[in-house]
């Protein structure tokens, strides 16, 4: 099955930035997006952003867009979550998914999950 490895979380100041990575191996011709989620302490799990990486199609949250931007690197089955202007908000775990063709915000259409990576943004 499609495995995926986050990495690049840590504790930031408010209006810094971090870069996060998702790793994916695997048989990733499987999928067709790749999205990254959070879940901050108690609080449900949120859609962040995702992108259809065959065609580069892109979706942000409201409260990200602006300020986060999500890539692919196709050729070394990565992805990334470039996350500027961070505020307190957007601490949380942030989870890297893969799914199939339709470019979704529910959670529960994505198949494939790291294990996530923990941003702290102090105030």
């Amino acid at each position: 099955q499609v495995q995926l490895v986050e990495s690049g979380g840590g504790l930031v100041q408010a209006g810094g930035s971090l870069r996060l990575a998702c790793a994916a191996s695997g048989p990733t011709l499987l999928t067709s997006t790749v999205a990254w989620f959070r879940q901050a302490p108690g609080k449900e799990r949120e859609f962040v952003s995702l992108i259809k990486w065959r065609s580069s199609i892109t979706d942000y949250a409201d409260s990200v867009k602006g300020r986060f931007t999500i890539s692919s690197d196709n050729a070394k089955k990565m992805v990334y979550l470039q996350m500027n202007s961070l505020k307190p908000e957007d601490t949380a775990v942030y989870y890297c998914t893969a799914g199939g063709p339709i470019a979704s915000r529910s959670s529960d259409q994505y198949n494939y999950w790291g294990q996530g990576t923990r941003v702290t943004i102090s105030s």
